[in-house]
Formats: C-alpha cells, structure tokens, sequence
C-alpha cells in the first residue's frame, strides 16, 4: 500500500511550495501574510469557508501565543486543522447485532464507486467476514461485468440481473440471499447518476425504502464514493446525495492523482460527514482508513528527499560487489593456473618412449 503520506504527495507539494515563498517574503504580523496563507489553503481546495475560518484559527494563537517562528505557524496550523477532522464522527456507524450489515454506495459517474466496492469487500474479508457483492447499477452492462471481475479475483459471491434490470429488486434478492445464507456483510454497488437529475435520485431513494422493508435499521451505511480531483463540486455533490437518502461516510477516491487533497477538511467541516477511507492508487491494496493524525501530517509534515543518500549506497554497494566479484575471479584464474601448471609436470611421455634422455 502506498500510504496516505504518499497519496497526499502532490497536495503536500503544492501547500508546501506556496507556505514556503510566503514565510520568506512577508513577516508573520502582516495582513498579507495571513491573507497569502488562506490562498494557499483555497488552492488545495479547503474551500474559501473552511480556509478563512482556519487560518482564523491559527492567527488568533499566533497573536495571542506571539508566535512568529514559520515551523511554530506551521504547527500551530496542523493542531487546528486535526480539531476541525476531530469535531465530527470519524469513524463508521456502531456495529450492530443485525445481520447482515447493509452498506450502499453511491456517487455519480467516473466517481470510482465500483472499484471502492471491491476495495471495501476486500476490506472487511480480511477482517474475517463473509461479504456478498450485489451489482444495482443495472444501466450499465459493463459496470455488471465490471464488479464480477472484482467479486472473482476477491473469491466473493455477487448477485445480480441482466442489463436494464430493476435496481430496488435486484437489492431486494441480494438482501433475502445474505440473510438466508449467513453472511456478514452486503455491499451495494449503485448506478452512477448526476446529482441534477430528479428522476435518477429517485430510483435511489427506492432501493433505500426496499431495504429498509427489508430491514427497519438498513442500509446500515450510506457512503458516497468522491473523486478528490473535482474539487469544491465534490461538496455539492455531498450535499445532494445527503438530502436525497443521508449519508454516513465518504470515500475520497484518487487523491494521489491530485494536488486538491484538502476537500478532505471541506467535507468534515461544512457537512459534518466524515471521511471513512481514502483511496490512494489503483491497486487493491491501495486503500488507507482515513487517520486525521496521519492526513494532518501527510499534509503539512516536511520532506526530504532520499535519493543522492539512496544513489550514494547503491553505488557504494555496487562498487563493494564489484571488488568481491573481481578478487573471487582473479583467485579463481591462479588457482585454475596452478593446477593446470601442476598436471602439466606431472603429465607422462608418449607410450615406447622415456622421459629420460638417452
């Protein structure tokens, strides 16, 4: 897995770059200085709201702490942040005795939901729980076969209908068949749909009220699947899948793909939903919970580049094998020298013929 730290790589360079030019150039006790910093914030999309009410924050402990020193600003800047991503849930709904424990998700298309499907299928079976997929984006053929790729390199069951199936009904029977069959989990995978279009957000809020027949306390969750990338248009999109069935998580896909990693602080701050995982590349194992603490530190924390000391070893390395290799062939050479010196004194004459002249 590569790590929150490395998935927030480009956010932390962008901050980085722009903190860095600001401490050089104004002083701490400027009103440039602190209007600079909450464009910093603005550009890594932290939202023009949560931006000015941080750095609010940090410069009234400044003045009042006297603080001036960049690295104290800087830390008195991650303390904030991690009690604006502490002041709201930050973990999943309690477990209950229920079962099967129902999650759905939804976003809209490109959002990465059929993949964070899996991921999250994935998740919970290394937890030891029995996971049944259920494929309801039945507008799409190939989002189907899509998550029955997925469900047969994970080795979980799935359910699902032909393309242009009813989606309620295909939750429906995944529903009766987790429950009759024992397993621990469900995870619904719903069909991409803008959040502008009524008719879609329609069909499903139907699936939420079949489950809920199903099951007064289903679906236990409701995650929105969000790609980092789209920046501040990922809050309106929170904001109406909130309105149209709740939510009670998000799924912050792709955010190593983008420098906008600070939506995260947006989300918390301005909808109270908290981010439950983050995705941070393409592989399977590429799927962090999402830790304020290490988010905070992933963000802001410095780094140093490791590659002349990296260059520097594999080159001492490769110089020492080099010398190894060199001294074992030239032993190798005067021994094979030797020993064939050696069976040369001893080779004997030609047969009817002594050694020994005559």
């Amino acid at each position: 897995m590569k790590g929150l730290k490395q998935g927030l790589l480009k956010t932390r360079r962008a901050l980085r770059d722009n903190l860095s030019a600001l401490f050089g150039r104004s002083s701490a006790r400027s009103e440039e200085f602190w209007e600079s910093w909450t464009a910093a914030l603005i550009e890594v999309d932290l939202g023009v709201v949560s931006a000015m009410d941080l750095t609010g924050r940090v410069r009234e402990r400044a003045t009042r702490e006297r603080v001036e020193e960049p690295d104290r600003i800087r830390g008195l800047l991650e303390e904030e942040m991690l009690s604006i991503l502490k002041s709201g849930p930050v973990k999943p709904a309690p477990e209950t005795d229920s079962r099967p424990r129902v999650t759905v998700i939804v976003g809209v298309n490109g959002s990465g939901k059929t993949t964070a499907a899996a991921k999250l299928a994935r998740f919970y079976q290394r937890r030891g729980e029995k996971v049944l997929l259920a494929a309801c984006d039945t507008f799409r053929a190939a989002a189907i076969e899509q998550l029955g790729i997925w469900a047969d390199r994970l080795g979980v069951d799935m359910v699902r209908q032909g393309y242009g199936s009813d989606a309620a009904a295909v939750a429906f029977d995944a529903f009766s068949a987790a429950r009759s069959q024992g397993y621990d989990r469900l995870i619904i995978d719903t069909a991409g749909r803008l959040h502008t279009r009524i008719n879609l957000m329609e069909e499903l809020k139907k699936i939420v009220r079949v489950l809920k027949k199903a099951d007064p306390g289903a679906p236990h969750e409701v995650l929105l699947a969000l790609d980092a990338g789209v920046g501040q248009n990922g809050l309106v999109q929170a904001r109406s899948f909130l309105a149209a069935v709740g939510l009670t998580g998000v799924i912050l896909n792709k955010i190593d793909g983008t420098a906008r990693g600070g939506i995260v602080v947006a989300v918390q701050r301005e909808l109270g939903v908290p981010v439950l995982f983050v995705g941070v590349g393409e592989g399977m194992e590429d799927w962090a919970e999402f830790d304020p603490v290490l988010f905070t530190r992933g963000l802001l924390g410095g780094e140093r580049s490791c590659l002349p000391i990296f260059i520097y070893l594999i080159s001492v390395t490769s110089l020492i094998l080099y010398l190894y290799n060199d001294q074992t062939q030239n032993r190798k050479n005067t021994a094979g020298s030797r020993r064939r010196l050696h069976e040369t004194s001893h080779r004997p004459g030609p047969p009817g013929r002594s050694c020994r002249q005559a």
